[in-house]
């Protein structure tokens, strides 16, 4: 009799305990690569902002002179804020568990509408900016951080499970 070419079906191995050290090993792994993505969207938020401070506000002054750069100037910092303030809590928070993450986020975000409130009530009546300069400053760089947040996490190399 002869053995066939291709072998049977093999049982299935139960999977024994897992040393610590190799668990956190790989929970460090995953941690290192979410930082890893977490960084890379600071960074390209930040590179935006340079933009924007730089275009915005050459843009501002030719359409509406110095109050377009005042505008434009202002919607930088606003983005900045709220942009590196989510990254900021979300890399503060890694590796943490979902109900402190959600806590952290949320936090994060009442500050920020809170200052939002507070510096929208400091720029209302005053005429050294423009505010249609301001407004488009900080849609483009809400709606740039958005891209570039997705394009850091799309590209980043973060395993789906961790053990």
């Amino acid at each position: 009799m002869t053995t066939p070419d291709t072998p049977g079906p093999t049982p299935d191995r139960a999977p024994g305990p897992v040393p610590d050290g190799a668990a956190d090993a790989a929970a460090e792994h995953a941690t290192a690569a979410e930082r890893r993505v977490l960084r890379t969207a600071l960074r390209d938020t930040l590179l935006l902002v340079g933009a924007l401070v730089v275009l915005g506000g050459g843009i501002g002054l030719l359409v509406a002179g110095l109050p377009g750069l005042w505008g434009a100037l202002v919607g930088a910092a606003i983005a900045a804020f709220f942009c590196a303030t989510t990254i900021w809590s979300m890399m503060r928070t890694v590796g943490s568990s979902p109900a402190r993450m959600a806590a952290f986020v949320m936090g994060a975000w009442v500050a920020k509408i809170v200052v939002l409130i507070v510096v929208l009530a400091l720029l209302q009546g005053r005429t050294f900016y423009d505010p249609w300069v301001l407004l488009a400053v900080l849609a483009v760089g809400a709606i740039g951080s958005a891209l570039l947040d997705y394009r850091a996490v799309n590209r980043g190399r973060v395993p789906y499970v961790q053990p």
